[in-house]
C-alpha cells in the first residue's frame, strides 16, 4: 500500500466515523469554540468556518490569517458540497489516480479547491448537511486540526 492510499483510507474511516446524530446552531457555536481554544493554544493562524447548507453559522479568523484564506474556504467547501467527501479526500482520490484535480476540464480551479480542510458534516441516516473548514496551515494539518475538533465535540455530545 502506498503512502497516499493509507491516507486515504485513514481518511475514509474518519469520516465513517466522525457522523453526527443532529446539528444545530447551538452544536455550530460549541463546535467553532472548540476550533478556536485550539487554534489559540497553539498560535495558529487559521480563518475558520462551519456551514450549514448555505448558511455561515460560524467564522473566526485569528492573528495571522488573510482574507485568501476566506476564498481557500469557499472553494473547499464548493469541493465538499459537490464530492459529499473532504476536500482532502478528494485531492487525494486525484493523486492516485495520477490526475491533477486542477487539471480536470469540467473544474474551475477559480471555483473549487481539492485541498485539506473541509470537512463535511454528516447526519447519520441524513448525509451532508454542512461542512466544517480550516485555512492557513498546510493542507496536512488543515484536515487533522478540524478532525480533532470533530472528535472533541463528539465526545462531548
Amino acid at each position: 500500500m502506498t503512502g497516499v492510499e493509507r491516507l486515504i483510507a485513514e481518511v475514509t474511516q474518519q469520516e465513517a466515523a466522525l457522523v453526527l446524530t443532529r446539528f444545530d446552531n447551538d452544536d455550530a457555536w460549541r463546535l467553532g469554540t472548540i476550533l478556536v481554544q485550539l487554534a489559540q493554544e497553539r498560535r495558529l493562524p487559521v480563518t475558520l468556518d462551519i456551514t450549514r447548507g448555505e448558511q455561515q453559522l460560524f467564522h473566526a479568523a485569528l492573528p495571522g490569517a488573510s482574507a485568501d484564506n476566506d476564498d481557500w474556504i469557499v472553494r473547499k467547501n464548493r469541493t465538499v458540497r459537490r464530492f459529499g467527501v473532504s476536500s482532502y479526500l478528494v485531492g487525494l482520490r486525484h493523486r492516485a489516480s495520477g490526475k491533477a484535480f486542477e487539471d480536470q476540464r469540467w473544474l474551475d480551479p477559480e471555483l473549487y479547491a481539492a485541498h485539506g480542510g473541509s470537512f463535511p458534516l454528516k447526519i447519520a441516516n441524513v448525509g451532508v448537511v454542512g461542512t466544517v473548514t480550516v485555512s492557513g496551515l498546510s493542507q496536512a494539518d488543515d484536515h487533522a486540526l478540524v478532525v480533532e475538533a470533530l472528535e472533541t465535540f463528539i465526545a462531548g455530545l
